[in-house]
């Protein structure tokens, strides 16, 4: 399996580690950053690991999401052998506006 980064997610990814590291700090940020490795290692491994996410019902493929640290939400999708994260956002955001910026 690999996995493949939508640009947005990406952008929103790093917005987030920006964030942490000026907040808490660098070794906080490295944290964070193996967890988000932690969890793409393990939707590589088993990609229906994460829940089916009940925002993306409508659409004809099915979306999974995973939490990372309590705080952010990943969601993907598989394709084949390919894993497409196609968002990244803080948890303590407004779900829906969140999911409809997804394509």
């Amino acid at each position: 399996m690999k996995i493949k980064w939508d640009p947005t997610a990406r952008a929103s990814f790093r917005q987030v580690a920006r964030y942490i590291n000026t907040k808490f700090g660098r070794k906080a940020r490295q944290e964070f950053l193996q967890w988000v490795k932690d969890v793409e290692n393990l939707i590589k491994q088993s990609p229906n690991i994460g829940f089916i996410d009940p925002l993306f019902s409508e659409r004809p493929q099915t979306y999974r999401s995973f939490i990372v640290n309590n705080l952010n939400k990943m969601v993907y999708r598989e394709d084949g052998d390919v894993i497409y994260i196609v968002a990244f956002w803080d948890t303590r955001m407004e779900p829906e506006q969140q999911a409809s910026k997804v394509k």
